[in-house]
Order: C-alpha cells, then sequence, then structure tokens
C-alpha cells in the first residue's frame, strides 16, 4: 500500500510586504535595511486560513460575532493533545490581544499600590503593564548559568514583599529561548503560592517549540491548587502568523478571578472581531500539517543563527528551546547601542535594552532562508570591519 504523501507548504519563496502597512517593514521604508525586529514572520498563514478567511468575506457580512459554537472545544481538544492539560471550556475568555491580556491580569489581582513581579530580560509589554495599572514594578534578572537562563529563586523571595500579588511568567521566555522545566515551574509556583502571589503565564510561544527534549509544561496543568491561582494566556498568532488579525485568549479556572478578569476588561476592551475568530478555529483545527513544516523550517533556520553566532567574535547566544528568536549578547563588540549599529550595517534587530538588558539585540529568524542569510552576512560583515 502506498504511504499517504505529506503536502509541501513553500516557506522558502519571499513574500514581499513592502508598501502593505506591515509593521516590520514599512519601519525601514525607503532603506536598505532588512527587519528582523517585531515578532511576526514573514511566511504566508496556513492555507487552511486562508480558505476560511476567504469564505468568510464571500459571506459579505461582517456585523458584530459570537465565537464558532466549536471553538471552545477546538481549544480545550488541542490543550490536552499538545500540552496535556485538560480544561473546562468555561474557563475561557477571548480577547484581542495577548497584551490586553497582561493589562488586564495586573488590573484585576490586587489593589493600586501593590507590585507586580517579573523576571528579565522580558519581552516589553511585561515591564509596562505594571505602572499602566497603578502597580510598581519588580524585576528580578535570570541567571545566566553558561549554558541557558534560569530563575534566582533566591533573588525573587528576597525581593518579594507582602503587596506583591502578581508574577508575569513569559514561558517559553521572550526573548531567551528557554522552555522552563517541571522542577523550574514547581518551585517558582511554590515561591508564589506561598507568599499569595497569582501566576499569570504568557504562553503565546508555546506552539514553537524547536527542542525535542524539551517540551512545553502550562504551570497551571501542574496541579490544581497552581491552576486555582493562574492567568493562562494563549494565542494562535505567533505559531500561524496571525497577529495582524487580532484574536487571544485566556484560561482562568478560577470563577471569582474569571469574573474580576471580566470586569476589568467591560467597557474598555473591545469584542473580539469575525476574522480573529475564524482564523483561529481554522489554525486550531485544521493547521497540523502546516505546523509541523513550521517547525521544521525553523529548525533549520535557528542552527543557522547559532553557528553563526558560535563563529562570529564578539558575538554569543545560549541555545534557542523555542521561539524563532535569537537572544545576542553583544556586550564584547565594544559599542553602546548594538541595535543601532547594526542598523547602520542594514539589519534591522530589536534593542535588548527594551527588554531590560542593554548590550543584547533579538533577532527575529521567522523569514526565508535567503533572507536570513543575506542579514547573517551583512552582520558578519559589520563586525569583522568593527574589529579591523
Amino acid at each position: 500500500m502506498a504511504s499517504k504523501r505529506q503536502p509541501r507548504f513553500d516557506f522558502d519563496t519571499p513574500v514581499d510586504r513592502q508598501g502593505t502597512g506591515s509593521l516590520k517593514w514599512d519601519l525601514y521604508q525607503g532603506r536598505d535595511i532588512i527587519p528582523m525586529w517585531v515578532a511576526d514572520m514573514d511566511f504566508t498563514s496556513p492555507p487552511a486560513v486562508i480558505a476560511a478567511l476567504k469564505k468568510r468575506v464571500r459571506h459579505g457580512v461582517f456585523g458584530y460575532s459570537l465565537p464558532p459554537k466549536e471553538l471552545p472545544e477546538v481549544v480545550a481538544h488541542m490543550l490536552e493533545r499538545e500540552h496535556d492539560w485538560r480544561i473546562d471550556p468555561k474557563w475561557l475568555v477571548w480577547m484581542p490581544g495577548l497584551v490586553t491580556g497582561l493589562n488586564a491580569s495586573c488590573r484585576a489581582v490586587g489593589e493600586t499600590g501593590d507590585s507586580v513581579m517579573t523576571a528579565t530580560p522580558v519581552y516589553p509589554p511585561f515591564l509596562q503593564a505594571p505602572g499602566l495599572s497603578g502597580r510598581s514594578l519588580i524585576t528580578v534578572p535570570h541567571i545566566d548559568d553558561h549554558s541557558r537562563y534560569v530563575f534566582d529563586f533566591a533573588g525573587m523571595e528576597e525581593a518579594m514583599t507582602g503587596r506583591t500579588r502578581l508574577f508575569l511568567l513569559c514561558n517559553p521566555q521572550n526573548p531567551t529561548g528557554r522552555v522552563f522545566g517541571r522542577e523550574e515551574l514547581l518551585r517558582l509556583a511554590r515561591i508564589c503560592l506561598s507568599r499569595g502571589a497569582i501566576i499569570c503565564s504568557d504562553e503565546i510561544h508555546c506552539g514553537l517549540i524547536l527542542e525535542p527534549d524539551a517540551p512545553h509544561l502550562s504551570i497551571a496543568a501542574l496541579d490544581e491548587e497552581i491552576a486555582c491561582r493562574s492567568i493562562t494566556l494563549l494565542s494562535p498568532s505567533k505559531t500561524f502568523n496571525i497577529p495582524g488579525l487580532g484574536f487571544s485568549l485566556a484560561v482562568i479556572p478560577d470563577s471569582s478571578l474569571r469574573e474580576r478578569f471580566r470586569q476589568v476588561m467591560e467597557g474598555i476592551v473591545p469584542h473580539m472581531n469575525i476574522f480573529g475568530y475564524t482564523a483561529a478555529l481554522a489554525t486550531y483545527r485544521d493547521s497540523a500539517a502546516w505546523h509541523r513544516a513550521l517547525i521544521d523550517y525553523l529548525r533549520t533556520n535557528k542552527k543557522l543563527v547559532e553557528t553563526f553566532v558560535a563563529q562570529t567574535p564578539c558575538l554569543s547566544m545560549r541555545h534557542v528551546e523555542a521561539t524563532y528568536l535569537a537572544w545576542i549578547d553583544c556586550r564584547q563588540l565594544g559599542t553602546q547601542d548594538p541595535a543601532a549599529f547594526f542598523e547602520r550595517h542594514g539589519v534591522g534587530l530589536s534593542n535588548g535594552k527594551d527588554f531590560g538588558a542593554p548590550g543584547f539585540v533579538r533577532l527575529n529568524f521567522g523569514c526565508q532562508r535567503s533572507t536570513l542569510i543575506r542579514a547573517l552576512e551583512r552582520m558578519e560583515s559589520a563586525v569583522a570591519g568593527h574589529r579591523g
């Protein structure tokens, strides 16, 4: 019997995004700079998503919308299948963006004047949301143990106060690419629960695991007590490249916390749009083969970046376990602003200062391999010229 042929998806053909209103590309409009900064990919979204959106457009009526009836069960099935986490669909709260969830969590937990803790470097909205919510921010840097970034548990315990009500966790971690293990998450949870703090876990990159030996674990899935003190934020936007459609969700098992979360969004956060719902259903239900092919492609891109950094003087990085982001240490380069340095040489990277770590840059390798190679060649030339 002939085996079924796996569908082939084209991640190599460049897609011209210039002049399309792309935040990523239009930042450098008219300049010879390859954009590798903001975390969206340069690949077209899965065929199932494009087909579902076309079908919805043909309907022609775009009024106020409800989630597709099957979406809650599809999400629950996805979490059980891929992350071994059984949830009740009643725990789900729909939102138009994950940053919304970070800010709603800060407002829903504690009171004005309380503190929120996180570990740096981290996605910039983690550093901004507490202040926007009338909370103070406590940061504890990750420890680089020379192989990966780990939590500074002693530093966390020392920095927590009697008014630390919330811990913002990023797992998989943006920008370091860590996937935290069971013992790490359990220890973090014990610290937070012993101090009465809720854990808000941003898991938007959980579909982008590149290291087979580092499976994603949702902290809320570890046990019921942790689940009842947690808010888990998810979205298909990074994995399936649909951030512009504005869809994300929160999983909140505790009914009181869930109600408070909904209350702080009321009248401020807009309702979900119909295209976000449509695309989300198509990603979770119909795009598994595309997802597998994407992961294979990103793994090869990751190897290219890691090899380049290992061979380039003055640059270093730790192994990327997840995401399509490389966190590169440029402190030995001898320039105060490495992001500006590489931009002058034709590569646009994210500035580590925005993540709480000056001297670093974040490189997005979610792009066509030819684009990545051109960018790495420019960076190699820049470093060689600088050292010369």
